[in-house]
């Protein structure tokens, strides 16, 4: 071997040596962090032979009225709950049974209700049978994710076969079906460790202390501390406050599917992703809100659900706490004012009870009342109307009331608008020089200027301006002012005032029909001259609803602005600190007309004209303008044509600095007049003890 061979030699074996010693450097290393650095992490996670997360629900935000005052709050109470780190497991059915049976059986002797979902329920021959109404469960439970039996299996096919999956069969056929049912959505909810089933709300404290008490027998089944909605005043604003309820399967799957699509967009982690599902994302047993505010604001008043974590360690003890905390929904604080909103309802109901008796008309109506200042719903009212504290108890009673109490009339009802819809069509005639302020017809109850078709008034007015015509509702006026004008430059005002448009309230509402050509083209039928005319007193296919027609009267009386009307005036976070939004210091302008002062001048002085000799509008604190309207009805009842009129009327107050406009429709009112009462009442506690002046610059100030 030479002496160069023997250098290399060395070299390389001073290097081996060099890694053997890196090697164990770093191992010595890696076992010193594990031993001594994060020795107690090691062996905590040794330890932990399972790790289970449940999901806490964090509380629902408040709904409050402009001035503050408490409209939906949140109550704390008890629901019995199974936790599958504790309750026994799927290859212990008759322990779970035994447990289920009793629970149910102590509910029902203190007649307390539990979760039943099962869509059998036995007849009067104990026979089980499907339940109407409950197809899609039906489905599911004869799908291959459940029972895996063919389409057409009857009741009792699918009943035989849960007793044998659910090893019932030593219970008698009521305790059967009652411990099938809760097995059944246990399955159907998804029942696991992470995911504890509900199987009772709102339960006594007493009922309660007895489970814990016999937390021996009672294994797994726990109580959770969950808030329920609760509302001050029941019957105060229902159909827009609306109602929360469990989530059907149908929602569960469209904010599973939004949710997953909007993510996929941000190109976050699948980490990350994971987390904000947690936090944003609903679980099977979550509650929703399902119309109102209640729905239409779920992302803000929805609270941000909080982890509990149960730790099991290798001698099989339990540790329980939680990991991340929830947080209650943020607060919305709306335009509504408790005290006109409640007189709006008494007076419509009062208004609507003087009415005479029509069994084959429904007495019904609606009135709206907002800020001609920036679109803010003050009053929303709809008759006939329900209780939000009784709504689940009475729904299958008010969804088969033909008077329809469920429908929310002043957002989704629309009706011809009779006279009311002059002002507009004075507007246009005004701004296209068609009329002047002076300019006059004459009225002698007969419009006959086609040779098929004659046109009556309801009076003989004789020669009449516009301000005069919009106080004595003058229809010869307004026929030839619409004949003048054509029905596309009639409509092309219109539009400006948002007749046929949504006024954009949170809420859902119709659109409306705004008489023309192309929708008359759209049912397959022509348009002719007196369909103009017609079109021009409000009658035609003019469909409009109680709010599009405060938002036009609003419109006039602020001098041309039209805002997009609205029921949330902010969103606060729920400790005030944050605004996230504020939309009566931001109102949405949805456009201006452009119509000038001197004919909105023109036409409010003739609205003025009615409000002064209207006698229930004389007694107001301030002066009032109004509109009033008559359209007449009709209804197939039993083959026969049945016959009537609803009264409508506009107003808005004061005359000389426009703060509030107001809405009226009465179904089945002798006139429109006939309905002016009740917006004396809101004007009266509007305006009431605080000078015009004051109460221009104080009112609905609070929560700003």
């Amino acid at each position: 071997m030479t002496r160069e061979s023997q250098k290399k030699d060395k070299r390389r074996y001073a290097f081996l040596v060099g890694v053997c010693v890196a090697v164990f450097v770093l191992f010595a290393f890696a076992l010193f962090s594990v031993q001594i650095i994060h020795g107690e992490e090691y062996s905590a996670a040794r330890d932990a032979l399972s790790v289970s997360n449940v999901t806490v629900e964090g509380a629902r935000g408040q709904i409050l009225d402009t001035n503050g005052n408490p409209l939906v709050t949140n109550r704390q109470g008890n629901s019995i709950i199974f936790d599958g780190s504790y309750f026994p497991s799927a290859t212990k059915q008759s322990e779970r049974n035994e447990i289920i049976i009793s629970l149910v059986k102590l509910l029902e002797k203190n007649k307390l209700k539990w979760i039943n979902a099962l869509p059998i329920k036995f007849d009067s021959t104990m026979k089980p049978v499907f339940i109407d109404g409950m197809e899609n469960d039906i489905s599911y439970l004869k799908s291959k994710d459940y029972l895996y039996l063919n389409d057409y299996a009857s009741a009792q096919n699918c009943f035989d076969a849960l007793v044998k999956r659910y090893e019932v069969e030593e219970y008698s056929k009521a305790d059967q079906l009652k411990i099938i049912a809760v097995c059944y959505n246990m399955k159907k909810l998804l029942f696991t460790t992470d995911n504890p089933y509900v199987f009772a709300e709102d339960v006594p404290e007493e009922i309660i202390a007895y489970i814990k008490e016999n937390s021996d027998f009672y294994r797994g089944v726990d109580v959770q501390i969950v808030t329920y909605r609760e509302y001050v005043e029941g019957s105060l604003a229902p159909h827009i406050l609306g109602y929360v309820d469990s989530i059907t399967a149908e929602q569960y799957e469209y904010h599973k599917n939004d949710l997953e699509e909007r993510l996929s967009e941000t190109g976050l982690t699948p980490d990350r992703i994971s987390e904000i599902k947690s936090v944003y994302g609903y679980g099977l047993n979550d509650k929703i809100g399902q119309f109102g505010i209640e729905s239409a604001m779920e992302e803000y008043l929805r609270g941000k659900d909080g982890v509990r974590t149960t730790i099991e360690d290798a001698n099989g003890n339990k540790k329980t706490e939680y990991s991340k905390n929830p947080t209650q929904g943020d607060t919305v604080i709306l335009t509504i004012d408790t005290t006109l909103q409640r007189i709006a309802q008494e007076a419509l109901a009062e208004r609507i009870s003087k009415l005479p008796y029509n069994e084959n008309l429904p007495a019904a109506g609606a009135v709206v009342a907002v800020d001609v200042n920036n679109g803010a719903v003050l009053a929303c009212a709809t008759y006939p109307s329900f209780d939000l504290s009784t709504y689940k108890k009475d729904y299958s009673k008010l969804a088969s009331d033909e008077a329809s109490p469920l429908w929310n009339r002043a957002l989704q009802n629309t009706y011809a608008p009779g006279s009311t819809f002059k002002p507009a069509i004075a507007c246009a005639g005004l701004e296209e020089g068609v009329i002047t302020r002076t300019s006059k017809f004459t009225c002698n109850g007969i419009f006959n200027k086609f040779s098929d078709q004659t046109f009556k008034c309801l009076g003989v007015h004789g020669n009449i301006d516009v301000r005069e015509a919009l106080n004595q509702s003058c229809n010869i006026f307004f026929f030839e002012t619409g004949l003048a004008l054509g029905i596309n430059k009639m409509n092309t005002y219109c539009k400006l005032f948002g007749f046929g448009e949504k006024t954009g309230v949170e809420l859902g509402e119709a659109s409306g029909v705004l008489a023309s050509i192309e929708y008359k083209s759209s049912l397959g039928q022509t348009w002719y001259p007196g369909d103009t005319v017609q079109a021009a007193i409000g009658q035609s296919d003019n469909l409009f609803t109680p709010v599009q027609l405060a938002s036009y009267c609003a419109t006039i009386a602020n001098g041309g602005t039209r805002y997009q009307a609205h029921f949330v005036k902010s969103v606060k976070s729920y400790d005030f600190t944050k605004t996230v939004i504020d939309n009566n210091a931001n109102p949405t302008v949805l456009n201006e007309t452009g119509i000038k002062k001197e004919t909105f001048d023109t036409v409010k002085e003739g609205m003025r004209r009615v409000g002064a000799r209207n006698y229930a509008l004389k007694t107001c604190p301030v002066n009032v303008a109004a509109k009033t309207g008559t359209a007449e009805i009709s209804k197939l009842v039993d083959g026969k044509k049945v016959s009537g009129t609803n009264g409508l009327l506009i107003s808005f107050a004061p005359y000389e600095n426009p703060q509030i406009a107001i809405a009226i429709v009465v179904e089945n009112a002798e006139t429109g007049s006939s309905t002016a009462q009740i917006a004396a009442d809101i004007y009266t506690a509007y305006f009431s003890s605080v000078g015009e002046a004051d109460m221009v610059e104080s009112y609905n100030t609070p929560l700003r």
